[in-house]
């Protein structure tokens, strides 16, 4: 795949540079502020971008702002965001920016090769890639949803796995159930949030935010 990424820390930037190298990915452009993200994303047109959410000038949401803007031009440009810290509403903002391809990582779990270039696989194909502590973090809020609140205890453990990007199969493998239990349940959700088929919107990504939107 021919990837944009944008670190401003050097040794991280350098080390992901050479991973992805290593597994046959070219990063194109490789910076370290938010106009330069910009330029280069327009330029490059990617298979995927890898985006520190805080970037120079302001260390603020600049990586955002950059791939944002570049997403309102090229709608269904994947975008992985990293960061520091769970910040939650990064990854609305990100989801609701619409397209496909959308992934939030916090950067400890860089240090896990394989599941790193795991999500970097899954934005890139169109899907989703949430953190497992993003997820975790925002569960106790989504009580106060009355939709998501509606949901069973399974049916929420299905939602959470959607959340990260699995498909039903690896959704029944993670949850010990069958593909048409997962299937079901899926169903089940989509009515409970309302979501109805239409050929212009991916149910499974507004299913990811409703889980996640306050």
């Amino acid at each position: 795949m021919r990837i944009v990424l944008a670190e401003d820390h050097f040794l991280l930037r350098d080390g992901l540079i050479r991973l992805l190298g290593a597994y046959g990915h070219e990063v194109v452009a490789a910076v370290d502020n938010g106009p330069e993200l910009l330029k280069a994303l327009t330029r490059e047109q990617p298979d995927v971008a890898v985006v520190d959410v805080r970037l120079p000038p302001d260390f603020t949401d600049e990586g955002l702002r950059a791939v944002l803007a570049a997403r309102r031009e090229m709608p269904d440009l994947p975008v992985l965001l990293l960061s520091q810290y769970v910040e939650p509403l990064y990854a609305r903002e990100l989801l609701a920016s619409g397209g496909r391809g959308v992934g939030y990582m916090l950067k400890d779990r860089v240090t896990n090769g394989s599941q790193f270039l795991d999500s970097i696989q899954r934005v890139a194909d169109g899907g989703t890639a949430m953190d497992p502590e993003v997820i975790t973090k925002l569960l106790a809020r989504k009580d106060r949803d009355e939709a998501v609140g509606s949901l069973s205890e399974r049916e929420r453990e299905v939602l959470e796995q959607l959340a990260q990007g699995r498909s039903n199969a690896g959704i029944a493998q993670g949850l010990f159930i069958t593909e048409k239990a997962v299937a079901k349940h899926i169903g089940n959700i989509f009515t409970k949030l309302g979501l109805h088929a239409t050929d212009t919107d991916n149910r499974r990504v507004l299913a990811v935010l409703a889980y996640l939107d306050q």
